[in-house]
């Protein structure tokens, strides 16, 4: 495991978060201190359903396109356009450019391989997700084109188009299947009927940009009508399944800050007095740390706040410290799950690893992952990793080529999607 420079902060759920993030990442440079790993869960590369155990690399494929072999955070990437990528569902897919492609999520087989065809020249991907059945690809448009951005829908079988629908910037689908697909667009959330396009139902949301997170079958977004200037404006609570809605304003009275998660039944806002919690359906408080800012949540009963120069692991109902470990050891995590972390290490000899946030030890490592590249989704339902999976996707560079100029990163001669077992 590499020690020193190459750990800095990369996930984050939000604008603010990703700001705060960064100055961390300049004051751990040099200064990371992370435990010893285990030695008895290394795993060496295997296929199909034979591993079982955590660090499996379970198969690689090769990645169409041109790559680059960037150092430190960035490793892996696509030198043309930006990649994005999704498991879910059985499906592994990553889409670069105007190209999607999806692979069996626990096989690595490619299933299909598509180019957009219903979006202008100048079009690129911004986005995937995967959900039941289909895969909803976030496309920005080129200016000059109505609208910013369109949500390609496509058959999670085939890679078939399915429908194409309006949506945010930084909005799209928050949930699908092959029936029925709802998209946060610029002045409402919508549901559609993927058979006939034809609206199931539509709530406006106000013509502000909106802030919006998903737990559940719940959609919580800001609402521009009811804002109350800087302080945090009320929050439309949404049935993704019925599109039923109803206003929640906190019970305390309005303050600054921003929507920044949403776990359980708690809502989550991030400022620069601290993190704030409160019920999502009564708005009732739940508790506040002043000093805090929100680093990961493991989508079920814990989010992990940087504090006093500690990680903290807080009940995401009572605001009880349940872990502590050093704060230098963010620096390196992107995924938690169960209070394990993903890490990575990074350049050619990167690997992944978990570590447990309530002993403060190192549990699994992978086989060698040359320059990985996480796979980064703001809105949560898309990228490397999800709630719903035990598998997180790396693109990594088997064979590093020669770099076009002095000041250039090398070519890489074979990208491949790693999918590690976690």
């Amino acid at each position: 495991m590499q020690e020193g420079p190459d750990r800095v902060v990369k996930l984050a759920r939000g604008p603010i978060v990703w700001a705060r993030r960064g100055l961390l990442a300049l004051v751990l440079v040099g200064a990371a201190v992370i435990p010893g790993r285990a030695s008895s869960h290394i795993s060496q590369h295997c296929a199909g359903r034979r591993c079982t155990t955590a660090g499996s690399v379970l198969w690689t494929a090769a990645l169409p396109g041109p790559w680059l072999a960037e150092p430190g955070v960035s490793g892996t990437v696509a030198s043309q356009t930006g990649a994005y990528a999704a498991t879910g569902s059985g499906l592994a897919v990553v889409g670069t450019g105007t190209t999607v492609t999806g692979f069996g999520a626990s096989t690595g087989k490619r299933l299909w391989h598509v180019m957009l065809t219903g979006v202008p020249a100048g079009s690129a991907i911004v986005g995937i997700r995967a959900f039941p059945g289909v895969v909803a690809v976030g496309v920005a448009l080129p200016a000059g084109q109505p609208g910013t951005r369109r949500e390609v829908i496509l058959s999670a079988a085939t890679g078939t188009e399915i429908r194409s629908y309006p949506a945010a910037s930084y909005g799209g689908a928050v949930m699908a299947d092959f029936d029925t697909t709802v998209i946060v667009g610029a002045h409402a959330v919508t549901a559609y009927a993927n058979t006939t396009g034809r609206v199931r139902w539509h709530d406006a949301t106000g013509t502000a940009s909106q802030t919006w997170r998903v737990t559940g079958h719940t959609l919580y977004v800001t609402d521009s009508r009811d804002s109350l200037g800087s302080a945090v404006p009320a929050l439309r609570r949404i049935d993704l399944r019925t599109g039923a809605e109803r206003i929640v304003r906190p019970a305390k009275g309005a303050f600054p800050g921003t929507l920044s998660d949403a776990v359980g039944g708690v809502v989550l806002f991030s400022g620069s007095d601290g993190v704030r919690a409160y019920r999502g359906d009564t708005g009732e408080w739940l508790w506040v740390r002043g000093s805090a800012g929100l680093e990961l949540a493991d989508g079920q009963s814990t989010v992990y706040l940087t504090d006093a120069g500690q990680l903290l692991g807080v009940n995401i109902s009572t605001g009880h410290v349940v872990s502590s470990a050093a704060i230098s050891v963010a620096g390196s995590l992107y995924w938690v799950t169960g209070r394990v972390a993903l890490g990575l290490d990074q350049n050619s000899l990167g690997e992944a690893w978990g570590y447990n946030l309530t002993t403060g030890r190192i549990v699994w490592t992978s086989g060698s992952l040359p320059w990985p590249h996480f796979f980064v989704d703001l809105s949560g339902l898309g990228g490397s990793a999800s709630q719903a999976s035990d598998i997180v996707l790396l693109a990594t560079c088997a064979q590093v080529g020669t770099a076009a100029t002095a000041n250039s990163a090398p070519s890489c001669q074979q990208p491949q999607l790693a999918a590690v077992r976690i």
